[in-house]
């Protein structure tokens, strides 16, 4: 399977699915990221070289593969949709993904409603240009300190029905990638600290039986 992670920022693939990219790369799978804002602004105590601090994270979970592109921070809700949308699609077409991982619309952080609404539209690609593979899954992805905070409480919000075991080395190569990033880390009660991130991954293992999880909510799957 070649999986396509579509995320707003540098971190969020870690943050939400990094043991799962672990995972997927140590069973064979073909892995992508795709970063659609990667400046630094409005983001305090974030490291002004997140590239790199991605290029050093992606080495730690295995991933070769990162496909960037340079639309604003807390600002995509004012580039035009379609420019968003065609990056994705750009992406798709040259991964040739058969499933897409991305953020869910009820997020509270702008930037990842915008992703998310782009990787849906993206998404049907198949559809309408002849020779693009067909998709065989599209999931939403968790992100700590940001998903939970779905305020909206009109829209539906994130609920898990996908959990990937990681075990407790999940969770470390994890924190490791994660460690990568400078200023992305903080101290507990945060929810992007190694407590809160040990005790998600358990919550989560707890919920479905298994050793440690990341959960996801699939929205298609198709055999």
């Amino acid at each position: 399977m070649n999986y396509l992670f579509v995320v707003a920022h540098p971190d969020d693939e870690v943050l939400g699915a990094g043991a799962t990219i672990h995972k997927f790369v140590e069973e064979g799978n073909e892995v992508a990221i795709a970063t659609l804002a990667n400046h630094v602004a409005a983001r305090a105590n974030i490291s002004s070289t997140l590239t790199q601090d991605q290029s050093n994270a992606m080495k730690i979970l295995g991933v070769s593969r990162c496909y960037t592109a340079d639309f604003p921070n807390i600002q995509m809700n004012i580039v035009p949709h379609l420019n968003l949308v065609q990056f994705i699609e750009r992406c798709i077409e040259d991964f040739e993904a058969d499933s897409i991982y991305t953020h869910h619309p009820a997020d509270t952080n702008n930037d990842h409603v915008m992703t998310s609404y782009a990787a849906q539209a993206a998404s049907r690609l198949f559809q309408r240009k002849e020779g693009v593979p067909s998709l065989k899954q599209f999931v939403y992805m968790e992100v700590p300190s940001s998903t939970e905070w779905s305020l909206n409480t009109s829209a539906n919000r994130f609920l898990p029905n996908l959990f990937v075991e990681i075990g407790k080395s999940g969770v470390e190569i994890k924190l490791r990638a994660l460690s990568a990033y400078e200023g992305v880390m903080r101290s507990y009660p945060h929810p992007r600290s190694i407590e809160a991130i040990q005790g998600l991954a358990a919550y989560r293992g707890g919920q479905a039986g298994c050793n440690y999880a990341e959960a996801f909510e699939t929205v298609f799957l198709r055999d």
